[in-house]
């Protein structure tokens, strides 16, 4: 199935009540986005203390016990007050269950769920959707009422106090219904992703571990390869570090133990992936050896692969869409030094703001112990002698 944006039709107000099983980063700003939208959001997690952080933080209230109790205890402290409760000792406690845990955790999640019809329709957000759903049905569980979901968002910071609201705003969300679907457990899920600000896609489940094998879990292992190089590196050569070094390693710094349960589970894909990858390097690092140092190494054969392989990685980058799914635009840098002080940043976007441009996106250099560092502002071609002009007048040393 080739993916689609979109999906069912769906207006505001068709989710009324959810509850969000795990309350880790994504099942925390889960929450966080629901409430904003006026849902009924509840709270659980095998780590109580987890579930009592998020509730603390405006994420819902936390559900009277935890996921696998046998009895719903409504004695409990946490329980909710007469007409917060929904009427659930006979049926679903809620419209829809968000089982916000690891690949390895999603499929008895579900079947503890479904066994006491905690919601009536159920989703996931493990970035692995074939394995899951092979292991859902070896359980026994209702398939029907299940939409695997992946928002393809995150941050390197995990648990609840790392949450936003705002964590998939423009992001793609990721569903994978599978031939006994039900339409209204997919209109539910849409809604999920409305009410989270996400971009609906439709994939099917091979497809989309494939995929995802490529643009997210095979480049954080290379990243972590990349990172894993300087552990022993010398100071002298750390304090030489910019913002290349920074951008390449950036998402190695993910939770080990959550990344190596995604890998295990897509496991087959991500190894395809890397073993092109690892082709690749291995071809131009013994290029590179046969290079030597003859008086002219830009002449030597073995650069043509080099030249090759960099050439390709540019058109590769210029593949990656833009803001909002859009093709990259031909944008340019203004590069202005910045005072390493409270308010200079601010004081940067009002100018630009004032002269009526756009900042399409900006990278920080940083100069190691220097108390100033270099602001790259990505903007519209058309705009740089206008933002220039403005920047200059204000006192802003710029370079383009």
């Amino acid at each position: 199935m080739t993916p689609r944006p979109g999906g069912p039709e769906t207006g505001p107000g068709r989710l009324g009540s959810a509850v969000v099983i795990g309350t880790g980063l994504i099942g925390t700003s889960i929450a966080l986005a629901l409430c904003e939208q006026g849902v009924t959001v509840w709270l659980t997690d095998h780590d109580p203390a987890a579930a009592r952080l998020a509730a603390e933080l405006g994420a819902g209230r936390v559900l009277p016990e935890p996921l696998g109790a046998v009895e719903r205890g409504g004695d409990a402290p946490e329980a909710a007050a007469p007409g917060q409760r929904p009427q659930a000792q006979e049926g679903p406690w809620a419209d829809l269950a968000v089982l916000a845990v690891p690949p390895a955790a999603v499929a008895s999640s579900l079947a503890a769920a479904q066994a006491r019809r905690l919601a009536r329709w159920y989703t996931d957000v493990a970035s692995v959707k074939a394995l899951p759903l092979r292991q859902a049905s070896e359980l026994g569980c209702d398939l029907a009422c299940f939409v695997p979901g992946h928002p393809l968002s995150g941050r390197e910071r995990s648990g609840p106090a790392a949450a936003r609201a705002d964590l998939f705003l423009g992001r793609p969300w990721v569903i994978c219904p599978g031939p006994l679907t039900r339409p209204e457990a997919i209109a539910a899920v849409a809604d999920l992703v409305r009410c989270c600000r996400g971009e609906l896609v439709q994939a099917d489940a091979d497809e989309h571990d494939h995929w995802v094998a490529l643009v997210s879990h095979a480049p954080h292992v290379v990243a972590a390869a990349m990172a894993a190089q300087l552990t022993d590196a010398p100071g002298g050569a750390l304090g030489l570090a910019g913002q290349g070094l920074r951008d390449v390693t950036r998402i190695a710094a993910g939770d080990a133990g959550l990344w190596t349960q995604i890998l295990a589970a897509n496991a087959a894909p991500v190894a395809r992936v890397l073993a092109d990858v690892a082709a690749d390097l291995a071809a131009v690092a013994e290029a590179l050896a046969e290079t030597g140092a003859p008086p002219h190494p830009g002449e030597h054969p073995s650069v043509k692969l080099l030249a090759g392989l960099l050439e390709e990685g540019s058109a590769g980058v210029a593949r990656i869409p833009g803001k909002r799914g859009t093709p990259v635009r031909d944008n340019a840098v203004v590069q202005v030094v910045i005072p390493d002080r409270p308010g200079e940043l601010a004081r940067l976007f009002q100018v630009a703001g004032e002269s009526g441009v756009n900042i399409e996106d900006i990278v920080i250099e940083h100069s190691p112990g220097l108390p100033v560092g270099v602001a790259e502002l990505t903007v519209r071609p058309d705009a740089v002698a206008r933002l220039t002009q403005a920047l200059a007048a204000a006192g802003w040393p710029v370079r383009r």
